[in-house]
């Protein structure tokens, strides 16, 4: 394996979200692979939270789990510290978790909305400004990173899932303003896949069906992913701007979200 371009300092930690599984276990996988202290977030997967930082500790690296429901926002205001608490410190948040689940404009409810405001945008929100709050109390030379996942659909618009969108559409505007509210201290970088894995939605047959209907013959792999994440971190020039990651997914104009397309 080769190292990686950008090396955290010494000890540095990063809280994934949603890292027991799928995207999110791979990310934390990799930062762990490149040298991080890994904070394994979970709502209700704890084995697989578990299985993770299990993986991270048997290949030599550190890792803890630490359950939280996104869509508590006192329950979100108290993560930052915790993860500080035990690990020392906190420097780096990678916001994945977010609720996808379908709604469209002739099923659309405010009650579905307010589903998604939580995980998908007021989670990600306060981990910026409580790992900001962290840093600075740290000293004036203390500096950290916020990724967020974001979607190349933002790019590309489709009207399936869309109260997903409007919550993703919301936290790619947050990504610049959070960049510009907590410079110096605080970068912050979004990550935009494309179809990546196969949603609850669609079949195996229609997911690697679909996976070649980008420009580059398949949208994005996990790791693809992670290596995003991995140089958004790491890089510190980078900050309120997207990395999209989706094989040019979003340069073709489709009508259907991917995740519904049978390809």
């Amino acid at each position: 394996m080769n190292p990686p371009l950008f090396r955290p300092e010494p000890g540095a930690v990063a809280l994934v979200t949603g890292a027991g599984k799928r995207i999110g276990r791979v990310i934390a996988i990799a930062l762990a692979q490149a040298g991080w202290r890994v904070a394994v977030h979970y709502g209700r997967s704890h084995d697989e939270a578990r299985r993770t930082v299990a993986d991270i500790e048997a290949a030599g690296g550190t890792a803890h789990a630490f359950s939280c429901d996104l869509a508590d926002e006192a329950a979100v205001a108290r993560l930052a510290g915790e993860v500080a608490a035990h690990f020392g410190r906190l420097d780096a948040v990678v916001n994945n978790a977010s609720l996808f689940e379908y709604d469209d404009a002739a099923s659309f409810s405010g009650d579905m909305l307010r589903a998604h405001l939580g995980p998908n945008l007021v989670a990600p929100i306060v981990l910026a400004r409580d790992l900001a709050a962290q840093l600075r109390a740290r000293g004036e030379e203390a500096r950290g990173v916020v990724v967020n996942l974001l979607d190349q659909k933002l790019w590309n618009y489709n009207p399936d899932f869309l109260s997903y969108s409007l919550t993703k559409a919301a936290m790619e505007a947050a990504n610049t303003m959070l960049a510009q509210a907590l410079a110096p201290t605080v970068r912050v970088v979004g990550v935009a896949p494309g179809l990546t894995l196969p949603s609850h939605l669609q079949s195996e047959e229609d997911f690697a069906r679909t996976h070649q209907l980008s420009p580059l013959g398949k949208a994005s792999d996990p790791r693809a992913v992670a290596d995003a994440v991995l140089f958004a971190a790491g890089n510190p020039s980078i900050t309120g701007t997207t990395i999209l990651v989706d094989g040019g997914q979003h340069l073709v104009g489709f009508a259907r979200d991917f995740s519904l397309m049978k390809g």
